[in-house]
């Protein structure tokens, strides 16, 4: 495995993004492009809170990103107790991250696969979508992502509760959630798109 360079652990710092802020940002976070997005980060989990940046990640059907806790420590499970597919990859787009991570010195990164500014969006994405990930495919998700007490702790409540609020859970703003289809290679400024 390559070396875990830009390797980061979970810390807390201040400030938090306010809900007027979310509010005021609203706008400008749906305006993000609809499709063909340079994928602009690259993140490895290799355990809770540490984060990995790097220039590629092997996507595959059957292991996720070969390494990541995915395969033996997921926060989702199938009833056989199996990691659940449909939370290999997640997706949060640039402008939701440039609103929410402010100190990025003390402040771990939300540890998505990748960030790229795209709309997420139900209207734009509804979860079957196929996107083309380098020579990967991707599949969006059934499943909601709707944050964790780890965003609160980190980005705050206020964020959280402006993902969570019945008006705003279609426009996806803290990403989605997507199962690999095909593997592949992804690498840092490959464009994702719709398929």
């Amino acid at each position: 495995m390559p070396g875990l360079h830009g390797l980061r652990r979970e810390l807390m710092t201040e400030p938090m993004t306010t809900m007027a802020e979310c509010e005021a940002a609203l706008a400008h976070v749906l305006a993000a492009p609809r499709d063909n997005a340079p994928v602009e980060t690259l993140c490895f989990r290799p355990d809770f809170g540490e984060r990995d940046f790097r220039d590629t990640l092997a996507l595959t059907v059957d292991h996720g990103i070969p390494g990541e806790r995915w395969a033996r420590a997921p926060w989702l499970r199938l009833k056989d107790g199996s990691p659940d597919p449909r939370i290999q990859v997640s997706i949060l787009g640039r402008r939701t991250l440039d609103l929410c991570w402010r100190n990025r010195e003390t402040t771990v990164h939300p540890g998505d696969t990748m960030i790229a500014d795209i709309d997420l969006g139900e209207h734009n994405m509804p979860a079957g979508t196929r996107l083309q990930a380098g020579t990967a495919v991707l599949e969006v998700s059934t499943k909601f992502n709707d944050a964790c007490p780890k965003w609160i702790r980190r980005y705050g409540r206020d964020s959280f509760d402006w993902f969570n609020r019945p008006e705003n859970r279609t426009h996806r703003l803290r990403g989605t959630l997507c199962m690999i289809v095909q593997d592949g290679i992804v690498r840092k400024g490959d464009i994702l798109r719709k398929i």
